[in-house]
């Protein structure tokens, strides 16, 4: 072997291995696997394995129209209807979050007021329209 071609070897390992020490060592913050778990939690509430595994109809176009379609049954869900419903608890852990984060600011009272508030009405948006997803899914089925 020629020196050139040792010396990128050589390179190309020491390269690798630095690498590899920085991902093995490296510790994300609070914060980044806090929303990870929360993305993770809500995909698998709102039906992602459902949807990856049957492929459910989202709509069908006739004559340039979109056709909402219907299953059958109550065991059956729309694409539409999990990401809406996905949709509604990333609003609803929006909230929670929020209102944690206004426990942090208890030495200015108006933005932790502030916090509290509109976390809270993410939580009630969030439970309205759950509900209502419910209810309208029930009577249609």
């Amino acid at each position: 072997m020629t020196r050139r071609v040792k010396r990128n070897l050589a390179s190309l390992s020491y390269t690798l291995q630095k690498a590899y020490w920085k991902i093995v060592t490296a510790k994300p913050s609070i914060l980044v696997f806090a929303v990870a778990i929360i993305a993770v939690s809500v995909f698998l509430l709102g039906g992602g394995v459902y949807d990856l595994l049957e492929k459910p109809f989202f709509a069908i176009f006739i004559q340039g129209r979109m056709i909402a379609v219907q299953p059958y049954s109550l065991n059956e869900q729309l694409l539409a209807e999990s990401i809406f419903v996905m949709l509604v608890y990333a609003i609803g852990a929006g909230g929670f979050l929020l209102t944690y984060q206004s426990t942090k600011y208890a030495y200015r009272p108006r933005q932790a007021f502030m916090f509290l508030l509109i976390g809270i009405i993410f939580i009630v948006i969030a439970y309205i329209a759950a509900e209502y997803a419910f209810l309208a899914r029930w009577r249609l089925g």
